[in-house]
């Protein structure tokens, strides 16, 4: 279901990581995907941790299946915000043509390299024709763990936008910066809108 450590700092470290997040709303990102959704629409929050976005998009009145791996976060956003967390892994996304939009907010980035192209094509069937889809990654090279010995994967831009390509989603817009993560070291980042064609 995923990396046996990463998900030890999540179960145990999931009232860090919600301080962490849980800056003044409304979150600029956020509030434009789900403007580009249509009212009510049916929305997948994929690694959603303590339910910071979830519950926004519940708010804004979008229908949200929030799926993460790690109960402990689970716990947090059933706590704070009263959500129904589905507590499984990436490969638990099997509909088709369920979502008006996916919101994967840094949650790949723990997929090992070799399972992306899959987890990227059953997240595209997942989407209705058109449907639109957010991917934030860390860029870089290789796979590695971090301070808090968590695992990621890193890709270079046009890696990404290829592998996303060939899912069918099609890249209409991107994102850059740098920022600090839970584990206090500085990253360069990449955004990605996309639609399913």
């Amino acid at each position: 279901m995923g990396d046996r450590d990463t998900l030890s700092v999540y179960d145990t470290q999931a009232e860090d990581y919600a301080r962490m997040i849980d800056t003044d709303r409304p979150y600029p990102r956020l509030e434009r995907f789900i403007d580009t959704l249509p009212a009510g629409g049916h929305v997948l929050d994929l690694g959603c941790g303590p339910g910071v976005w979830a519950a926004r998009m519940v708010e804004r009145g979008l229908e949200v299946d929030a799926l993460d791996a790690a109960e402990g976060m689970a716990a947090v956003a059933r706590q704070r915000y009263g959500l129904e967390v589905r507590v499984a892994g990436f490969d638990a996304v099997t509909g088709e043509a369920v979502y008006d939009g996916i919101w994967a907010h840094y949650s790949l980035l723990h997929a090992p390299r070799a399972a992306m192209p899959g987890h990227l094509a059953a997240l595209s069937r997942a989407l209705r024709p058109g449907g639109l889809f957010l991917i934030a990654m860390k860029l870089g090279t290789g796979e590695a763990r971090d301070r808090r010995n968590r695992f990621y994967t890193y890709y270079g831009e046009e890696e990404l936008a290829g592998l996303l390509g060939a899912a069918g989603l099609d890249v209409f817009e991107r994102e850059y910066g740098c920022e600090t993560g839970f584990d206090g070291s500085a990253h360069d980042f990449i955004v990605l809108h996309a639609r399913r064609t």
